[in-house]
């Protein structure tokens, strides 16, 4: 699993060719708060009953609100053989500090 900052998604999301899957694993209560435009929300104790309708072989980047859930749900993907996962290190929360200042912070 690759950490990269916000700035580094941004950038990935600009340059990328076939767009990333934005995997938000937090509670429905944060991502009514904030989330990162087209990003996909399923909770993180959903992962395993979606996990069928998620592609291994699609760069998935997964969000939370500090990065640390969902660098559980990077590495549960990558035993489940996930290939291309990226974890936001610093989640919405440095989204909000490094690339939209506009984004409601919690």
């Amino acid at each position: 699993m690759r950490e990269l900052s916000a700035k580094e998604v941004s950038e990935l999301l600009q340059a990328a060719e076939a767009q990333p899957l934005l995997l938000d694993v937090r509670e429905p209560w944060e991502y009514a708060i904030c989330h990162i435009e087209g990003s996909e929300h399923v909770p993180m104790k959903s992962i395993p009953t979606k996990l069928a309708s998620l592609d291994p072989e699609r760069e998935t980047v997964v969000i939370c609100h500090h990065g640390i859930r969902s660098r559980m749900v990077g590495q549960y993907l990558q035993q489940e053989g996930f290939t291309k996962v990226i974890n936001l290190s610093g989640g919405v929360k440095s989204w909000a500090q490094q690339v939209d200042a506009s984004m409601p912070v919690y």
